[in-house]
């Protein structure tokens, strides 16, 4: 596939070189402009670029960026991206360790995927965004392996939801269905499920028990 990578962290960094050792047809991009990743694309065979030319014709497009960046990505991003491009989401709001305050989630009652669909104009599929990064080259393992780690998977979008799901699967990692958008506040930050390493029934009683109540520590 062709895949838009925007934001070249830690995650982003990983799921270059994941994706491009697995064959995808990577672009990755980061706010600081292509010449800063001139290593990342020497050694992956990624081509670096822009954020609008990583979504273009991108089937999929990850967003995994500072929650407070979110709004200062080009406007129209992904109207160049393919029909039916999948949007994910690795996000997370800390609002007292980096993003401040953002009223929509701390008085609107908006999951921080919610927020940040509203800013790209476009569904997304939250997964990732409570995975250790460096688990994403070390941790991988074949389906059926009894130690292989599971993540929890949310969107409204269905069809960009399978299509996220068996991505996750090609990287060496089973998926729980985690429900839509609205209730992605089950895998964000201080939640039972974010950051465990676990299989498939783990995660899923780790969403069952969430509850929508951020604690202060995670409030502005």
């Amino acid at each position: 596939m062709k895949i838009g990578i925007i934001g070249a962290g830690n995650i982003g960094g990983n799921l270059t070189r994941r994706l491009t050792a697995l064959g995808h047809e990577v672009a990755v991009a980061n706010s600081r402009g292509p010449e800063t990743l001139k290593e990342l694309a020497e050694e992956t065979g990624a081509k670096a670029v822009t954020a609008a030319e990583a979504a273009s014709g991108a089937q999929v497009v990850v967003v995994t960026v500072p929650l407070k960046n979110v709004p200062d990505l080009p406007a129209g991003l992904l109207d160049g991206a393919a029909e039916g491009v999948a949007v994910i989401d690795t996000g997370n709001y800390y609002p007292k360790e980096r993003d401040g305050r953002i009223d929509a989630i701390e008085d609107g009652g908006l999951t921080e995927s919610r927020w940040t669909e509203q800013h790209l104009g476009h569904r997304v599929v939250k997964v990732f965004n409570g995975t250790y990064a460096q688990d994403l080259l070390e941790r991988p393992l074949p389906a059926g392996d009894p130690e292989r780690l599971a993540v929890p998977v949310a969107s409204d979008d269905e069809a960009a939801k399978r299509v996220v799901r068996a991505l996750a699967d090609e990287l060496g990692f089973d998926t729980v269905d985690a429900g839509g958008i609205d209730e992605s506040w089950r895998q964000q930050p201080a939640t039972p499920v974010y950051g465990l390493r676990a299989g498939v029934e783990a995660v899923t009683r780790a969403l069952a028990e969430a509850s929508p109540e951020r604690p202060a520590a995670h409030r502005a």
